[in-house]
């Protein structure tokens, strides 16, 4: 049974890809450098640094640690300057988000920076919903390792111990995420996953081994959710 049910970021709770992609595309062109839309959707799951480096890395180009941080900057405040005008959110997710919560721990897992997970959650006004962030800042590596849903559900367990809960299993957590290299890390996590079809196409998301796939978090409530993965037919 479904006990706990970790969102990823970009892509799940705020519908940003293509920001992300026209903001990078600027930030690295002031430094000289190219970046390919087909190498962007490449590095889907990477933190901001070494999504930076691997951009450099591909024109044979050295990186400092100044020019890092340049890069990061740079995009990060364009990408809030987009934002600012209009929030993308992703349709339904506010709706799902606080009728899962009536009823289950939510945690957000992204390799995303934290002040910009918190400045949109709160924006959206479901901040208070989830118990549990994980970002960038909290693992050294970047999906699809598990890393990071690892550390979700430690952090969500110690939560529930000092409240005398008991713990929550991998087996017991599912996992929404939008792109292959987030499943494939939720599933080496030992955790059950849904796609969403907003960055990359339903075939994409099953290869890489989604359990569901959908195309809208709009068609689903928490009684879906327990119709979906908590019945014999929809577990493997």
């Amino acid at each position: 049974m479904i006990q706990a049910v970790f969102f990823d970021f970009n892509g799940v709770i705020i519908d940003d890809e293509a920001i992300h992609l026209k903001t990078y595309t600027e930030a690295l062109a002031d430094e000289g450098v190219e970046l390919k839309r087909e190498d962007y959707f490449n590095s889907l799951g990477m933190d901001d640094v070494t999504f930076v480096r691997a951009a450099f890395e591909r024109v044979g180009r050295e990186l400092s640690g100044d020019v890092t941080r340049r890069v990061i900057e740079s995009e990060s405040a364009k990408h809030r300057a987009i934002i600012d005008e209009e929030l993308p959110l992703a349709p339904g997710v506010v709706t799902f988000v606080k009728a899962l919560a009536r009823h289950l721990p939510l945690g957000v897992v992204s390799m995303a920076l934290r002040d910009e997970i918190d400045y949109v959650l709160a924006r959206a006004g479901i901040l208070k919903h989830f118990s549990v962030v994980v970002s960038a800042a909290d693992v050294t590596t970047y999906k699809p390792d598990p890393a990071c849903y690892l550390k979700a559900l430690e952090l969500l367990n110690a939560r529930r111990g000092e409240s005398q809960i008991l713990p929550v299993n991998a087996s017991e957590c599912l996992v929404i995420e939008d792109a292959p290299p987030g499943i494939r890390s939720a599933r080496s996590a030992g955790m059950r996953t849904l796609g969403v079809t907003n960055t990359v196409s339903d075939k994409a998301l099953r290869d890489a081994g989604a359990d569901v796939v959908t195309r809208s978090l709009a068609d689903w409530t928490p009684d879906a959710v327990h119709h979906v993965f908590d019945t014999e037919w929809g577990r493997e």
